[in-house]
């Protein structure tokens, strides 16, 4: 069964169950925000998010320029959004918003479910996908994979602080649940956005807790080896668990 969903390009990849706040700025997206307001209070407030793909983007286009790549770092849309997005999402249920007196908006928005783009509607004002949604599957063997994921990202975390010079000041209880906790270390790992897309793209929790051993493996030895990065901030995103 599909659905269509309004779609909101961003550089960064949203998981099921994490939450992200958005600033929406530009004209195409805040007019999106509005559509959704205006919806009915019972009706859900949500859109798709998709990741955009390495090296597709451009400057903003302007209504005199020509023709230009296919989109830009704000998710401006200017050839085939096919080409230049990853085919899966995640629905981004809408948690808060607060409008500005300049008519921006803060979002704040939790991931929900993962989808297909099976095509895309630009005719609007924004793009609408149809969509459809990926079943969530366990996979064999996730509960002991999730036990060394766990210690793995301990360690990962000890040596991203070192690296940084800051102190791990207490430690947070990780999930339970295997496939909250393969989301969760997919959204705090400091990873280029395409691995963090094929994370959200694995078939099932056991595979995508298997990649993710070896990655975290691979960068806590790395780290190991790097000297303490005084002032520099490693972390890309930040994310927090539902």
């Amino acid at each position: 069964m599909t659905e269509r969903l309004p779609i909101f390009p961003l550089n960064t990849v949203l998981y099921p169950g994490l939450v992200l706040p958005l600033h929406v700025f530009e004209e195409r997206y805040r007019r999106l925000v509005g559509d959704l307001l205006a919806q009915p209070e019972d009706q859900p407030r949500r859109f798709g998010v998709l990741a955009i793909k390495d090296g597709r983007e451009v400057a903003p286009v302007r209504e005199h320029d020509g023709p230009a790549g296919p989109l830009d770092g704000l998710g401006t849309v200017t050839g085939d959004p096919l080409e230049a997005l990853h085919h899966i999402g995640c629905v981004a249920d809408v948690a808060s918003v607060q409008e500005q007196p300049d008519g921006q908006y803060e979002l704040l928005v939790t991931g929900t479910t993962r989808f297909w783009l099976r095509s895309v509607d630009v005719t609007g004002p924004y793009l609408v996908g149809e969509t459809e949604p990926i079943e969530e599957r366990t996979g064999e063997g996730a509960g002991a994979l999730a036990a060394g994921v766990e210690r793995a990202f301990r360690a990962y975390q000890k040596r991203l602080a070192g690296a940084r010079e800051v102190s791990l000041t207490g430690q947070h209880e990780l999930p339970n649940d295997p496939q909250v906790l393969s989301y969760l270390v997919a959204a705090a790992a400091v990873l280029p956005t395409p691995v963090k897309q094929a994370l959200l793209a694995c078939p099932d929790t056991a595979q995508r807790l298997t990649t993710e051993l070896e990655l975290l493996r691979r960068e806590s030895a790395v780290l190991a080896w790097l000297p303490s990065l005084p002032g520099v901030d490693l972390t890309r995103q930040s994310f927090s668990p539902n």
